[in-house]
């Protein structure tokens, strides 16, 4: 695809490294010439120096015939002008735009046609918000991410010696639990990749991707896992927006204190959350602090400041005191790869959770989600199923039939049912389906929602040529 990318700071540079990898054709403007010609020394892509919202500038990147615009500059209002000059000058095909105001998501005649023309808004704040909020919710989890409307859960987790089901072959996941079925989709020993056959043995250590419907989560979260204490205590670092996002969707659910260097930032966030939730002026790398706030009494430190060695130092000391977990926002990914696993338990790298909202748009076929696995190196991605025996290469076929690259795994079929519709979580109508892990007989349908995991990126157009349907069929 030639797509234009508005934006050379971190969203739009981690936007740009991805693409690339995938040989598109990238084009990112920006009014920083210094920042490009860091992005065009390491990646193979063209720059344009401008403004983003001045119609000569978008030319000059190619707009004309470009397929796709993501705004991803650092002002609401740019990315949005952006959209919609692209819509009605250009008439370019797919506008994307990176907002922070929630105030945008709420009103889509604001940013829908007649509007600004903005196709999908993406909110890399609100993205790391719901990523940490499903950590606390399952706290032994290295990963959760949803699928199918929340039907179906795919977890990462490290395996811990004395588990029940670890030292175990994976063949007795299905004697222990013979009315849940799950299914363990890839594992990871030491960085490398595992093939999870029957007789696979899972071993301490182990990073282990298990897909499930959504309900029994826990269930196997406790094969592979000491349940940890429900997250009851938190500690926030940084007051920023991802900060006052996550103290705002704790609410008063959980006890929580958040620490922000700035005064009058701290004015602000005190109007802004519950009365429940204590705002503390100070460093966060502050012992003393940290030690009179009774940081050794919480079950989770949080660091989610602007800046990552902050984030690191607080975390690590932290843990030192006696906090039970810790999570880190990192922006640098060597960094993420250096820390994790030690002082730090999870280090997030913002930039992949939010591409997996980009890359659903970029990818060929019918393909209704992405989420990036293992710092973007591996990837699980939700494609429907169309057309008929003739027209596809997947639908009326046995799945052990498919002709999957090596290193896919289709892991579970969401399959709608005749029905008239449930509620959905938040009290919608949506429509009934069906959660059917993968066996090596089961018929993939069309109309079927099908998860697959793919353990190597460079494996993913093969992924996507097998989700396409034959010109015929239309």
């Amino acid at each position: 695809m030639k797509i234009v990318i508005l934006g050379a700071g971190r969203v739009g540079a981690s936007v740009a490294e991805s693409l690339v990898s995938e040989r598109n054709d990238i084009t990112v403007v920006d009014t920083d010439v210094a920042q490009l010609r860091q992005l065009q020394d390491r990646l193979d892509l063209r720059t344009v120096a401008g403004n983003g919202t001045h119609p000569p500038v978008l030319e000059q990147a190619g707009i004309e015939d470009a397929d796709m615009l993501i705004a991803t500059a650092a002002r609401d209002e740019t990315n949005l002008v952006a959209c919609q000059i692209a819509a009605r000058l250009f008439n370019v095909p797919t506008r994307i735009a990176r907002i922070r105001a929630p105030e945008f998501q709420a009103h889509s005649e604001i940013t829908g046609e007649g509007g600004f023309y903005v196709d999908h808004l993406i909110c890399p704040e609100q993205t790391v918000t719901d990523y940490v909020r499903k950590l606390i919710e399952f706290p032994e989890a290295l990963q959760v991410l949803e699928f199918a409307d929340g039907r179906a859960s795919l977890i990462a987790v490290r395996a811990y010696a004395g588990g029940p089901l670890v030292s175990h072959p994976i063949s007795d996941l299905r004697a222990h639990h013979p009315d849940i079925d799950m299914r363990v989709v890839a594992m990871f020993r030491n960085d490398r990749s595992i093939r999870p056959e029957g007789n696979t043995m899972i071993e301490p250590g182990d990073e282990v991707f298990l897909l499930a419907p959504s309900e029994h989560i826990r269930t196997a979260l406790s094969d592979l896992r000491r349940m940890d204490k429900p997250v009851r205590r938190v500690m926030i670092a940084g007051g920023g927006n991802i900060g006052l996002r996550l103290a705002r969707s704790l609410g008063s659910d959980y006890q929580v204190k958040i620490v922000e260097t700035n005064r009058n930032r701290c004015n602000y966030l005190v109007t802004q959350l519950p009365a429940s939730t204590l705002v503390l002026n100070g460093d966060s790398t502050d012992e003393d602090l940290l030690s009179d706030e009774g940081v050794s009494d919480s079950d989770l430190f949080i660091a989610v400041t602007s800046d990552d060695e902050n984030n690191i130092m607080s975390c690590m000391l932290a843990k030192r005191m006696g906090a039970r977990r810790t999570i880190a926002l990192i922006n640098r990914q060597a960094y993420a790869d250096l820390v994790e696993g030690n002082r730090i338990d999870i280090a997030i790298v913002p930039s992949q959770t939010t591409i997996g909202q980009l890359l659903a748009h970029v990818r060929r076929g019918d393909v209704v989600a992405v989420h990036s696995l293992r710092r973007g190196a591996a990837e699980a991605l939700e494609a429907v199923a169309h057309g008929d025996a003739k027209s596809s290469k997947v639908v009326g076929r046995r799945i052990e039939e498919i002709d999957l690259p090596r290193g896919a795994t289709i892991g579970a079929i969401v399959r709608p049912v005749a029905d008239a519709g449930v509620a959905g979580r938040r009290g919608e109508r949506r429509e009934a389906a069906e959660v059917i892990m993968a066996h090596h007989d089961t018929v993939i349908e069309s109309g079927d929602h099908v998860i697959v995991f793919v353990e190597n990126r460079r494996m993913i157009p093969k992924v996507e040529r097998l989700f396409q349907v034959s010109v015929g069929f239309f």
